[in-house]
């Protein structure tokens, strides 16, 4: 499909979605603009009727079909599902969601919210390749029109929707946009829309770097094991389709951010903005800071792909967030078992070091005994001070804040 094609279908495809939803506000913001000396845009797709923009693609793909299909199958753990389930109502046919057994409850009631009757759950496998196995081998039996969360091209061509849209809200082509990347869809679609009219950054979880292993090796390729933190752009291997059209983008434009830095847009968007943002929704917005000498003065786009937040993760999001920031710390100490010893410790710190965890197992039969200590702050510069006075007194500890393995384990 030529360039021109393709844009001629986004836009058809845009103005169909107008019977359905209306356009995500694309949102100046301020509080951006002056931090980077640029005019930054974020595209608002946590806005939409599901909190995200995978009701685009789930919608183009079913009006394509749907005189010759009444039954639709996904598997999914999050905004897929969701898209697929509102857009079973919105065309009054069956379909049926496919879930791992892991699947928190509130995904689970969300999916059944947007489906109504209209959609049947299944909760199959504790990973997702069983799950969707499982949903494959029901499409066979049934006869049933799977539909990809992203590599089919008119999933593609619906998530390039976004681009549609927010050419028309800015009057013009972004200097720049900056899109997170999971399976590709949405980075595909406005890659195959913008083309070279624009500089583009695509922005992955450290954790999961899908679309930079596949233009390492020219193919896509299975990056597992994968941190699934960043759920909603954490996708072990990048679509065959999807690759196809983001085989030419210069692998500079590619990069990837750590899952505990990205938590600290997360906190700062809910906090000064009020914006609550997914992990991936995140991504973009996190990127800026990579980037400061090359948007300055420019129009820039940040594609906030999604806010399905659960508020029980708020606590680890708090916590990545603040050890990334390095304003908080775990370590073992090794304290001597002697009368004082801890009042020696506690010493140590300073007037705005907060004592948040502290297990201590003594054991008569040893001199030392070790404790698990964790430590907020208000600068990271305090632990400098801490650790050359917990020294000072003859202590030993071993900071285990960045050890990954331990933290895993003990944290």
């Amino acid at each position: 499909m030529s360039s021109d094609t393709f844009q001629a279908a986004a836009r058809a495809a845009e103005q169909q979605m107008r019977t359905v939803f209306p356009a995500t506000p694309l949102l100046r913001n301020d509080l951006l603009s002056d931090r980077f000396d640029a005019d930054i845009w974020l595209k608002r797709e946590d806005l939409s009727p599901v909190r995200s923009y995978k009701l685009r693609g789930a919608f183009n793909a079913m009006r394509k079909v749907i005189a010759d299909q009444d039954t639709f199958v996904c598997a999914s753990a999050g905004n897929h599902a969701q898209g697929v389930a509102f857009m079973c109502r919105h065309f009054g046919v069956h379909g049926v969601v496919f879930m791992p057994v892991t699947t928190p409850d509130q995904k689970i009631q969300k999916t059944r919210i947007f489906g109504g009757d209209h959609v049947e759950i299944k909760l199959i496998g504790d990973y997702f390749d069983e799950t969707l196995r499982a949903a494959q081998s029901y499409c066979l039996d049934k006869g049933a029109h799977f539909l990809s969360p992203f590599d089919d091209d008119d999933v593609i061509e619906g998530q390039a929707s976004v681009a549609v849209e927010i050419e028309a809200q800015l009057g013009s082509i972004p200097d720049h946009i900056i899109l997170p990347v999971g399976g590709g869809g949405l980075s595909a679609g406005t890659y195959s829309y913008f083309g070279s009219k624009c500089d583009y950054t695509f922005v992955e979880p450290k954790g999961a770097q899908s679309l930079a292993m596949a233009l390492d090796a020219n193919a896509p390729i299975d990056v597992s094991p994968i941190d699934n933190f960043v759920d909603g752009a954490a996708v072990a291997k990048i679509g065959m389709r999807t690759f196809e059209r983001l085989s030419g983008v210069d692998p500079a434009s590619v990069i990837n951010l750590s899952e505990d830095r990205i938590c600290t847009t997360i906190l700062e968007m809910l906090n000064v903005e009020g914006i609550v943002l997914e992990p991936a929704g995140a991504l973009a917005i996190e990127a800026l800071k990579e980037m400061r000498d090359v948007i300055k003065g420019k129009t820039v786009v940040c594609v906030a792909s999604g806010g399905n937040f659960d508020f029980e993760r708020l606590p680890e999001v708090k916590e990545r967030a603040q050890r990334y920031s390095g304003l908080k710390k775990y370590f073992i100490l090794r304290l001597p078992q002697r009368p004082g010893a801890l009042k020696d410790f506690l010493g140590s710190l300073g007037p705005d070091d907060n004592i948040t965890r502290f297990e201590y197992m003594k054991k008569s039969a040893r001199n030392f005994g070790s404790v698990l200590i964790g430590i907020e702050t208000t600068d990271p510069a305090n632990f400098e001070t801490m650790f050359s006075q917990i020294e000072s007194v003859g202590f030993a500890y071993t900071d285990i804040t960045n050890n990954e393995t331990l933290t895993q384990f003990v944290i």
